[in-house]
């Protein structure tokens, strides 16, 4: 087959003393922390869309990437080339996992019939491929935002027939995930939302989704897909206002529809801060629900204001999303998926490991930071000890639900006024900075 990453072999850790942009300095696979192997602490994926079907395009201007596997059209050939050099290009980077949509991998045909064809076609090459190389599927998911028809949103659209073909959709998608042994499947609202109160009924757009939703768990046990069902918040872009607002909207609205057992969710940084949190705040929500099940490790520009999808450098960030990762056993069956694309002025294939490589480095030295935390346990002392007056005495009983306000009035008569105290912000932000 043709060698479409000329003159770059396998990356290689050679440790952080290395100035070679094409090795690893963090991240050492095989490496035990914690008991357990690096690459299996931080399950790195690569998304298709972004790392092969992306042409550098933004809203100001046209396609500035030109790769070797395209050539100017969208036909069937092209798409097989562009397989065979996601699957050259992630045995070279060592990443053990990708994630797809339906659509990256196969165009989408004139009818349903023939859209289904093209995905069979490449589900069989992906499966061969992924024999070969040993590279697994983190998750797939259907793209229900780019196609005229979804322009109104898929599963909470006003026209029935749309909301008809996004479940044919899903349903091979579901079974494509399934067939090539994919450990989650993942939904993302994208046009799921309203851009006008004066044309939306919103309590029954949710219904449909919530009822889109419940079709999707019932078809993945009829056809026995033991992976994940995930959820990807995202406050706004496309539609102005997206109902998959934050974790908390997400939480909130599984079980007010009795889906709160089926579902898990995927955090994505950019998306964080565009529903105004940071990364490590939506983790920590989704996580102390139980329900922290993949992250996509990206990041934007706070400057820019939008989905920027950038690789994330920032090893603080990388050290708290990774000490919450560590804090609740662990990110399997999910994964850490890099749905972050390179600039469009980047247009060098050598640019596409470049910022894979850094991105890794970033949240593996992330994780070493991550590690020596929660051995050394300072973190968690300190918050034990500023909420250690519930431990005992009338907090135990605040927290055991045996006191009532009059209760509570009568202590304070006799015990008086609290001393304030201090939350030692800058103290733990000292420590922290001592780890970095």
């Amino acid at each position: 087959m043709t060698e479409h990453f000329k003159g770059i072999g396998p990356i290689k850790y050679e440790g952080p003393d290395s100035r070679n942009p094409l090795a690893f300095r963090h991240y050492n696979a095989d490496e035990v922390i914690l008991g357990e192997k690096m690459r299996e602490h931080l399950r790195f994926s690569v998304a298709y869309w972004h790392s092969f079907a992306a042409d550098g395009s933004d809203p100001f201007g046209s396609r500035t990437i030109f790769r070797s596997w395209e050539d100017g059209n969208s036909g069937l050939e092209a798409a097989e080339r562009r397989m065979h050099a996601c699957f050259e290009f992630l045995t070279k980077l060592g990443a053990d996992f990708y994630c797809f949509h339906d659509r990256d991998i196969a165009p989408e045909g004139a009818d349903l019939v023939e859209t289904n064809r093209n995905l069979d076609r490449f589900v069989k090459l992906a499966s061969r491929l992924q024999k070969d190389t040993g590279v697994r599927l983190l998750w797939g998911t259907a793209n229900l935002f780019n196609h005229p028809r979804y322009m109104n949103g898929a599963a909470t659209n006003p026209d029935a027939h749309v909301f008809a073909c996004a479940a044919a959709q899903v349903k091979r998608a579901m079974e494509a995930t399934q067939e090539l042994g994919g450990a989650n499947y993942v939904f993302w609202g994208g046009r799921e939302g309203y851009q006008s109160l004066l044309n939306t009924d919103v309590k029954r757009e949710l219904d449909h989704m919530a009822r889109f939703l419940h079709m999707a768990v019932e078809h993945k046990k009829s056809i026995g897909f033991d992976g994940v069902l995930l959820i990807e918040p995202k406050p706004k872009e496309p539609t102005k206002h997206q109902y998959d607002f934050d974790a908390a909207a997400v939480l909130g609205f599984l079980q007010r529809h009795g889906l709160e057992d089926d579902f898990k969710l995927n955090i994505e940084s950019n998306h964080a801060t565009l529903a105004g949190h940071t990364f490590e705040h939506e983790l920590n929500v989704a996580s102390m629900a139980g329900k922290l099940g993949s992250v996509d490790a990206n990041t934007g520009d706070l400057l820019l204001g939008w989905d920027t999808d950038q690789f994330c450098l920032d090893v603080r960030s990388a050290a708290l999303a990774m000490s919450i990762v560590l804090a609740q056993g662990g990110i399997a069956p999910g994964g850490l998926n890099f749905d972050a694309k390179v600039r469009r002025e980047s247009i060098d294939s050598e640019d596409l490991f470049t910022a894979h490589i850094s991105s890794m480095d970033a949240f593996a030295h992330g994780l070493r930071i991550a590690a020596r935390m929660q051995e050394d346990g300072i973190f968690k002392a300190m918050a034990s000890s500023r909420y250690a007056s519930y431990d005992s005495g009338i907090g135990a009983r605040i927290e055991a639900g045996e006191t009532t306000f009059g209760e509570l009035e009568e202590w304070v008569r006799k015990n008086g006024d609290p001393e304030p105290r201090s939350g030692k912000q800058e103290k733990l932000e000292s420590i922290l900075a001592s780890y970095l």
